[in-house]
């Protein structure tokens, strides 16, 4: 199942609703991208609306601590802003607005940062090196580059996805999808539990990346099917 999909022509991000049996309430997935087009987030933003409940992607900030590396991964998309060729925006839904019940169950920055000092310090500082050139990609690069086959997700890992994430240390995927991931899952597991019986929507708002873990989560152990797609613009290329 494609979740991000990169043709010649656009970008496009699949709305993915799953549906239960046994149970009216629905859950739909919204995969997002950092940065796209300001179309895009108002079509989500204008969807969300008609929700019942959001459960929204976002490191909460908490206490004192602050994480260099979070700063670091924001600052490497938003340089896409700058690039005039691009005409792209950061993502700016503003959940407050929205008049419905919004969920966070993300992590909170100190948890995010304690996770990423468990990973080898090789790892960490390999992470560092790359994200100068990846924002310097993003400011002076072209449409095909920025928007090239390796930003496309699908539920199902390629051969050299695959072996790209055997060669990453399990601590790497923790800190940035596996807590968080089980975040998501606890909270959405809990809605259905107490609100199962409702004929209610439930959007979840998390990044791209985090869509397959959703998906399988709600199969395997509540019995969601995907029932249905439909496709939003992210860019036209």
């Amino acid at each position: 199942m494609q979740i991000i999909e990169v043709t010649e022509f656009w970008v496009r991000s699949a709305v993915i609703r799953l549906r239960h049996r046994e149970s009216p309430l629905q859950f739909v997935i919204y995969p997002m991208i950092h940065m796209a087009e300001p179309e895009f987030y108002e079509a989500v933003t204008a969807r969300l609306g008609k929700a019942d409940v959001v459960v929204a992607e976002g490191v909460r900030g908490g206490g004192r601590r602050r994480s260099p590396l979070m700063g670091a991964l924001m600052l490497s998309y938003t340089t896409l802003r700058f690039n005039r060729r691009m005409k792209l925006v950061k993502q700016d839904i503003d959940y407050r607005a929205l008049g419905v019940p919004v969920i966070n169950p993300d992590v909170t920055v100190e948890e995010f940062q304690d996770d990423w000092r468990k990973v080898p310090l090789g790892h960490r500082l390999v992470v560092w090196c790359i994200l100068p050139a990846i924002a310097l990609v993003r400011l002076f690069g072209g449409t095909q580059v920025i928007w090239s086959k390796s930003m496309e997700v699908n539920d199902l890992p390629s051969p050299e996805e695959e072996d790209q994430n055997d060669s990453v240390p399990p601590e790497v995927h923790v800190a940035f999808t596996g807590t968080r991931d089980d975040r998501l899952l606890a909270a959405l597991y809990r809605l259905h539990e107490e609100r199962g019986d409702e004929p209610i929507e439930v959007a979840v708002v998390y990044g791209a990346g985090h869509v397959a873990a959703i998906v399988e989560g709600l199969t395997t152990r509540l019995g969601y099917k995907a029932r249905s797609a439909d496709w939003l613009t992210v860019a036209v290329l």
